[in-house]
Formats: structure tokens, sequence, C-alpha cells
């Protein structure tokens, strides 16, 4: 009885949601459709406001794309970094030299 009590609930929560309405008016297009289309899946998914696979797969190149760049400036980025670092690095050294020079003492002759 617990199986059929939860089932209810959650028919009660599509409902109450708009779920079966809005999958009710896409099945109903589709069933008035003259000519029926290839893909009843996308037809579904446009009429719910999802992409289309084309579109989808599109998108996906592009997200791909924008992940190599996004790889290849962050590596860029550390690089610099690492540079940077080096050169304030060698910097500090050759500064730390000469302060010690300068205030070494001066020996008399």
């Amino acid at each position: 009885m617990e199986k059929e009590a939860k089932k209810e609930a959650f028919r009660k929560y599509l409902e109450s949601s708009g779920v079966l309405d809005a999958l009710t008016k896409v099945l109903v297009a589709l069933y008035e459709q003259n000519d029926k289309p290839s893909s009843a899946v996308e037809f579904v998914q446009q009429k719910l406001g999802g992409p289309t696979l084309a579109e989808y797969e599109k998108v996906q190149a592009e997200f791909s794309d924008l992940q190599t760049k996004y790889n290849e400036l962050l590596a860029a980025h550390q690089e610099k970094c690492r540079q940077y670092d080096e050169l304030k690095d060698s910097h500090s050294q050759t500064s730390s030299k000469e302060t010690a020079k300068e205030e070494a003492p001066i020996e008399e002759l």
C-alpha cells in the first residue's frame, strides 16, 4: 500500500506543478500533426522549450572550444606568474647584496 501512496503523492506533485498539463498539451500537439516528425523526442523537447539536437551539439562544441581556450590561457597565466616570481626573487637577491655592500664598513688603509 505504501507504494500506491507514493505513486499518488507523486502524481499530485506533477499535477500541482503543471507538468501533467504541459506534457498533455505537447502530446496532443504531436497527435494533431498531420505529418508526424521523424523524431518525436525532438518534437517534445522543442515544444517544451529545450534545444534541438543540432543546437545542443553546437553548444557542446562551443563549450569544448571555450574550455580549450580557457585551459591555454590559464597555462599561459601560470607561466607568466612563475616568470614574475623568478624575476622578483632575483631582483630581491640582487637588492639584498647591494644593500649589504653599502652597509659594510669601509676598511681604512
